[in-house]
């Protein structure tokens, strides 16, 4: 499974609004200039991620987008799944309809892989909150200003 620019910008979009969460709403212009992303694209992720009731609109001159609750709140997996779509190893594991049904189902050794796969890839995302990734970040960002790159002309 790979995720497309979907999954891996709208992430990065959320973990944009849980570093400013309670600063009030965040513009997409500010978003899209800190993160790289279009702000087209980011319009349309964020239709999904409205529609999934994981973040809302503000109107006005100083409108943007707040997340819906707090960022602890607010599992990596939801995030995928809003934009995604259910998430999967391969498509027999969670048929979309019953064309996707497999009629080996019932005897294949493999779908029991892809299904443990399946299993395992969403309670990864599903143990993960934005305030874990934020937290993570910091951690990160922290450890770079303690032990920067050595730099020599």
């Amino acid at each position: 499974m790979l995720l497309s620019t979907k999954g891996e910008y709208g992430v990065r979009c959320m973990l944009d609004l849980a570093l400013r969460y309670g600063q009030g709403p965040i513009s997409i212009q500010d978003i899209s200039k800190r993160e790289g992303i279009s702000k087209n694209y980011i319009e349309q992720l964020f239709v999904r991620l409205r529609h999934a009731k994981l973040i809302k609109s503000v109107r006005g001159p100083k409108g943007g987008y707040l997340l819906i609750s707090q960022p602890r709140r607010i599992k990596i997996g939801d995030v995928v799944r809003a934009l995604e779509g259910p998430i999967a190893a391969i498509r027999c594991v969670q048929p979309q309809n019953s064309k996707d049904l497999c009629e080996r189902i019932s005897t294949c050794v493999l779908y029991i892989l892809w299904k443990r796969l399946t299993d395992k890839i969403n309670e990864v995302l599903d143990s993960a909150t934005l305030e874990d990734l934020c937290k993570e970040g910091m951690k990160l960002s922290k450890h770079r200003l303690v032990h920067p790159l050595p730099f020599q002309i």
